[in-house]
């Protein structure tokens, strides 16, 4: 249990934090789908616009430090090519 006031503090704020996080990890989660979604269903057009829409959610991730700029790189790499072969 915390016993100095910054430890309390430390742990008020980590909970604040990883709510904040979850929200934009999700957030970031649900803009991949829709690209997994369009191209599951051979719809090159809208795996597009998903996929221009996804970049910069990414690189959102990255800046705010919920993401790792490798990861984020795999990520829009490995859908950009999926994308390009419909």
């Amino acid at each position: 249990m915390a016993n100095t006031p910054q430890a309390k503090k430390r742990i008020r704020r980590n909970a604040n934090r990883a709510e904040i996080n979850g929200a934009r990890m999700s957030r970031i989660r649900n803009f991949l789908k829709k690209v997994e979604v369009a191209i599951e269903g051979g719809d090159k057009d809208t795996a597009q616009t998903a996929l221009k829409s996804a970049q910069p959610e990414l690189a959102r991730g990255v800046a705010r430090g919920v993401l790792h700029k490798n990861t984020a790189a795999r990520k829009m790499s490995r859908l950009t090519k999926r994308v390009a072969s419909l």
